[in-house]
């Protein structure tokens, strides 16, 4: 089995770990959150291949394609069979650590590599001493999930941990795809960071309503 290939199996294999295992510690591993995770990896991976081919023009997959396709099935998922409870957080910790190891395949793969530098760390790829943009993304998700690890221990609202991964990983996401072989789309910047802009306003907007909303709850239960 090649290397690469190894790297993708361990990281979909974490990921469907780790939701599992936090599903049964929240104590909804139901079949119908099961059942909304099967519908969250299936639109995550056709519409992580729709996006490559849309916005890059090659064969391949986009992460922020698949995060997108996995949230829209979720949700229709969700609304179908009627369930409430918010299940952002399971999916945040479980694709950020997925993809902590999954970039090790994309290194190892030679895709979504960095442009040409000469810093102590580079590595040899496509004829050219590069930026390891995979292990910086790899890096930089490994750091996001220690502080949704800090941040769970506030013990914040449900999806307090989604809208917190998403904000932190879009800001990652848009300053490594400066050091990434990428063209622009529009005014220098290219797809995935627009929609990095896009979703830190999202996530941004969200988290701000979460936390006063628990707020607003706290100061009711106090009589204030």
């Amino acid at each position: 089995m090649p290397v690469y290939a190894f790297f993708y199996g361990a990281a979909y294999l974490t990921g469907l770990g780790v939701f599992v295992w936090m599903a049964r510690k929240r104590g909804i591993a139901t079949s119908g959150v099961m059942l909304i995770m099967q519908a969250g990896l299936v639109g995550g991976l056709v519409f992580a291949n729709v996006a490559q081919w849309v916005f890059g023009g090659s064969a391949g997959k986009t992460v922020l394609g698949g995060i997108a396709g996995g949230y829209l099935c979720v949700w229709l998922t969700k609304r179908h069979l009627g369930l409430r409870r918010p299940t952002g957080d399971l999916f945040a910790v479980a694709l950020c650590a997925g993809e902590a190891i999954g970039r090790w395949g994309c290194y190892f793969g030679g895709c979504c590599y960095g442009k040409p530098t000469d810093v102590a760390w580079a590595v040899w790829q496509h004829g050219a001493w590069r930026h390891p943009t995979q292990i910086y993304l790899s890096a930089a998700c490994i750091f996001i999930l220690l502080a949704l690890w800090r941040f769970a221990r506030t013990s914040p609202p449900e999806d307090g941990l989604f809208c917190l991964q998403g904000l932190l990983y879009c800001t990652a996401r848009f300053g490594i795809e400066f050091l990434r072989v990428s063209p622009p789309v529009a005014v220098g910047l290219t797809a995935a960071q627009w929609a990095c802009l896009g979703g830190f306003v999202f996530f941004t907007v969200r988290l701000r309503l979460i936390l006063g909303g628990k707020r607003r709850n706290a100061l009711l239960y106090a009589g204030v």
